[in-house]
Order: C-alpha cells, then sequence, then structure tokens
C-alpha cells in the first residue's frame, strides 16, 4: 500500500509541476494599447472617440468618392483582415475600416453592450463621425451580420450591400474554433484571463482557413496581440453570450439594397446552406461562391475574393 501512496504522491507531483509549467509557459496579461499601437496602429490609423470609446480606424482613399466603402470584420478580429482588400481599392475609392467594440484595438464597451442593434448603432455613429451619409457596407462573418442590420435599421444610409459568411441564421457548425468554443465555457473563460497558449490562436486561425498552409506566424502575432489588449477576453465571453442574431433574422426579408452574397465553399463555421437562404431572403440578391476558400475568404485570398465583386461595385 505504501509502495502504491508513493507512486501515486509522485504521479499529483508530476502533474502539478506540469500544470505550474504549463501556466508559466502560457501566462499572457493583458496589454495596454500603448504597448500595442506601435506594431499595429501606424499610419494611417487614427482613434477617433465615439461612444466612449477610442475608436481604431482607417479612413484611406480620395474624400471625393461619392459612395464610400465600409469594412466590418468578424469576431475576434480586427480591421487588418481587410489589407488586402484596401491595397487594391483604395487608390481609386475611400475605404474606411475599423476596429469594432470589443476587438482589435478599440477594445470593450464601457457598458458591456455586444447585440447586434448596438453594433448598428455604433456604424451609424461611425459613420456621422465621418460625415459620410451613404456607404457601401460589407461586412464578414459577425461583420455581414451588422451590415445588413444597419440595412434594415437605417436604409437610407446604405446604398449597396456585400455579405461575406455573413451571420445571421441559426447555425450548424461543422467545426467551431477551439478559442470560441472555450470562451463559451466559464471556468475557461477565467483561466484565459490570465494565460493565452499561441496554439489556440493559431488552431482557431487554421480552422477557418480552406487551407491552413496560408496561415502565417506574423498573422498568428496580429491575432495573438489583439487578443491581448486589455479587456477584449472578457468581451469575447459577453459577445458569444449576447451576439445572437436569431431573433433578427425575419428581418432580412426588409432588405432591398442591391445586395451581393459572397461564400467560401469550404467554409466550416458558418455552413454554405446559410449563402443560399440570403439569396433567396433578399430580393434580387446575386450569390457568388468561393471555391477552395474558408470563413474568411477577403483574408485568405484577397486577390480571388475581390476579383469576384468588382463588377458589383463598378454598377451604379
Amino acid at each position: 500500500m505504501r509502495r502504491v501512496g508513493n507512486i501515486l504522491g509522485g504521479a499529483a507531483a508530476l502533474l502539478l509541476l506540469a500544470a505550474v509549467g504549463f501556466v508559466a509557459a502560457t501566462w499572457a496579461p493583458d496589454q495596454p494599447v500603448s504597448a500595442l499601437a506601435a506594431r499595429w496602429a501606424q499610419p494611417p490609423s487614427q482613434f477617433i472617440a465615439i461612444e466612449g470609446m477610442n475608436v481604431h480606424l482607417r479612413d484611406e482613399g480620395p474624400r471625393d468618392d461619392p459612395m464610400p466603402i465600409l469594412l466590418i470584420h468578424g469576431t475576434s478580429s480586427n480591421l487588418h483582415t481587410w489589407d488586402g482588400w484596401t491595397a487594391s481599392l483604395s487608390p481609386t475609392r475611400r475605404v474606411v475600416r475599423m476596429d469594432l467594440p470589443g476587438f482589435g484595438l478599440t477594445g470593450p464597451a464601457p457598458d458591456g453592450d455586444y447585440t447586434p442593434p448596438r453594433y448598428a448603432r455604433f456604424i451609424v455613429d461611425v459613420m456621422d463621425h465621418l460625415a459620410i451619409k451613404h456607404a457601401i457596407l460589407v461586412g464578414n462573418s459577425l461583420g455581414g451580420g451588422i451590415a445588413w442590420m444597419v440595412a434594415v435599421t437605417a436604409p437610407d444610409r446604405v446604398g449597396k450591400l456585400i455579405l461575406i459568411d455573413a451571420a445571421g441564421y441559426p447555425n450548424e457548425s461543422i467545426s467551431v474554433p477551439i478559442g470560441f468554443r472555450l470562451a463559451r465555457m466559464p471556468v475557461f473563460r477565467t483561466l484565459f484571463a490570465h494565460i493565452l497558449p499561441r496554439g489556440v490562436i493559431e488552431s482557431s486561425l487554421r480552422n477557418v482557413y480552406a487551407d491552413p498552409s496560408r496561415v502565417t506566424p506574423a498573422l498568428v502575432d496580429q491575432y495573438v496581440d489583439m487578443t491581448l489588449r486589455a479587456g477584449n477576453r472578457a468581451a469575447l465571453g459577453q459577445r458569444m453570450e449576447k451576439g445572437s442574431f436569431a431573433s433578427f433574422t425575419p428581418r432580412i426579408h426588409a432588405i432591398t439594397q442591391p445586395t451581393l452574397i459572397l461564400w467560401g465553399e469550404q467554409d466550416r463555421l458558418v455552413a454554405p446552406a446559410n449563402a443560399a437562404r440570403f439569396h433567396a431572403d433578399i430580393a434580387g440578391s446575386t450569390l457568388v461562391m468561393l471555391p477552395h476558400l474558408g470563413h474568411v475568404p477577403m483574408e485568405e485570398d484577397p486577390a480571388r475574393s475581390l476579383a469576384a465583386v468588382r463588377g458589383f461595385l463598378a454598377q451604379p
């Protein structure tokens, strides 16, 4: 019995040492914006005061564009997801992108409200601040849901709509990134407020790409840093709890703006079947499926995904 006790005691000690080592290796406290801005908020980044937040934003391209393009990112992402599109569009079009409340360098909303109506009001407030009366709204995932919410709640502000693997319908994912799964579990939310295994971020990114080999160390760096922005980890949990579009889904029928639905055929997070639902519910919409791309086609392959929408953007 003593020998068994010694073995069990030794095993417990090894587990404890392993746990301590894991925490030490992955210890990652929140980082202030000042520590991250030097790398991720270089010009033309600016910070504007909206709704009690210093919103990280980039406003590029000609100011005489009569219909600017607003790019809205998805959950746990940031304005850099649009780098490829912006580089191509901004020589001839005014392109505005921002870090949404709860994400990127903008950080958490003061009141913790991450509901779809609040996000829609936020986009209108950004437009008001920049004196943009009408815009083409482009949104991916959560950003797509926000874009169509603006289209139905403030239709006079939206000239066209581009929905990229957008939120909007109850969804059965084929595969949910591990970071999202952990954010839904209170016990892990508490733990991950202090640690951040780089592998969790890398695995989550590989999950939303059709070709995981496109996930580079530099891209993982970006997402790690944005997750560490003070308050973002807590905000993600709140967003997961309050961010459902289910009660607003019937309003999709009310969308009247010219709409392009763009979807990665290999999206495992928001099923491609949802693309057909948007197409059926939005009268006159156009549907383009992108072979061999996943949930974030504008990030995974900017050139190919943007080529699919140039004609739509050129239409009067």
